[in-house]
C-alpha cells in the first residue's frame, strides 16, 4: 500500500479515537509509520534526504519504545503494509499534518491522564513526535532547496 494511504487511513483512525488507550494506539500506528517511511527514503530516497530520513526511522523507533505497544499482530500494523512512498514531498508534507496531529491528541491524553506514568509516557512521546516533524521539515526544507537549485548552505564553497 503506498504511504499517502497509510497515512491518511492513520489520520482518520486517530480523529475516531476518544478513548485514552485507542488514542495511544493510534499515535503508536503513526509513529510506526514514520519509522517504516524514513526507512525506504532513507534506502531509496534522494540522496539528499538519506541521512534525515534514517534520523526519523530512528526516531519513529523511539516513540513506538516509549508508548505501551499495543497487542496486535504484523496484519494490524498499517506501517508493515507500506509498499512504496510515492512523491517524497507530497508523503511529507502529509506525514508533517499527521505527526502535528499526533501532538494534538497526545497533549489531550497528558492533560486528562489520571496517573504520572500515562502523563510522562505522553510527555516523551510529544518529544518524540515534535523531534520526527522537525525531520520531515528538514527534508522538506532539503528538497525545496534542490528544487531551486541552490546549493545546501552547509556545502556552498568556502569564498577565502
Amino acid at each position: 500500500m503506498n504511504a499517502m494511504r497509510l497515512i491518511e487511513a492513520n489520520r482518520r483512525a486517530l480523529a475516531r479515537s476518544e478513548e485514552p488507550v485507542a488514542i495511544v494506539m493510534e499515535v503508536w500506528q503513526s509513529q510506526a509509520l514514520a519509522q517504516a517511511i524514513g526507512s525506504r527514503l532513507a534506502v531509496t530516497g534522494p540522496p539528499e534526504l538519506r541521512g534525515e530520513a534514517l534520523g526519523l526511522s530512528e526516531v519513529g523507533g523511539r516513540a513506538c519504545g516509549v508508548l505501551d505497544a499495543p497487542r496486535m499482530g504484523t496484519e494490524d500494523i498499517r506501517a508493515a503494509r507500506l509498499t512504496e512512498t510515492g512523491e517524497a514531498q507530497d508523503v511529507l508534507l502529509a506525514l508533517d499534518q499527521l505527526l502535528g496531529e499526533v501532538g494534538m491528541a497526545l497533549v489531550g491524553v497528558a492533560m486528562g491522564a489520571a496517573d504520572e506514568g500515562v502523563y510522562w509516557q505522553c510527555m516523551e512521546a510529544i518529544d518524540a513526535a515534535d523531534e520526527s516533524r522537525d525531520r520531515v521539515l528538514e527534508m522538506l526544507r532539503r528538497l525545496a532547496v534542490r528544487e531551486r537549485g541552490l546549493p545546501e548552505p552547509d556545502s556552498a564553497a568556502d569564498p577565502a
